[in-house]
């Protein structure tokens, strides 16, 4: 199985599975930022033995889904994408982007 579908797959997972508990949205913030973690120390592992990587769009979309957390903590521990510019800008675009639909839909929810 490609490691690009694997990611979206386990993201798919961890919605359905947070879908269903009492509280979804705190529950899927852990669940994508523990997920995106992994994804990337399994990239940087990657990286070092020269096998096939996950596309910067995949970590991207990762961190801009909830996972942001955990790539600010995988990106420092794993020394992880922390050099490439264009990277760390759309990276940084996704967070704020994130953070404001957050504070939007708990200002505007019912």
């Amino acid at each position: 199985m490609n490691l690009n579908y694997l990611c979206y797959f386990l993201l798919a997972l961890a919605a359905a599975g947070s879908a269903s508990l009492p509280h979804p949205l705190p529950v899927w913030f852990v669940l994508a930022s523990v997920l995106t973690f992994v994804i990337y120390g399994a990239d940087k592992m990657a990286a070092r033995k020269a096998w096939r990587r996950v596309p910067e769009a995949t970590l991207l979309i990762c961190g801009f889904v909830g996972g942001w957390p955990g790539a600010i903590l995988g990106q420092q521990l794993f020394r992880h994408k922390t050099q490439k510019q264009p990277f760390k800008t759309w990276f940084m675009v996704s967070v704020i982007l994130n953070v404001a639909v957050l504070l939007a839909a708990w200002r505007f929810w019912p």
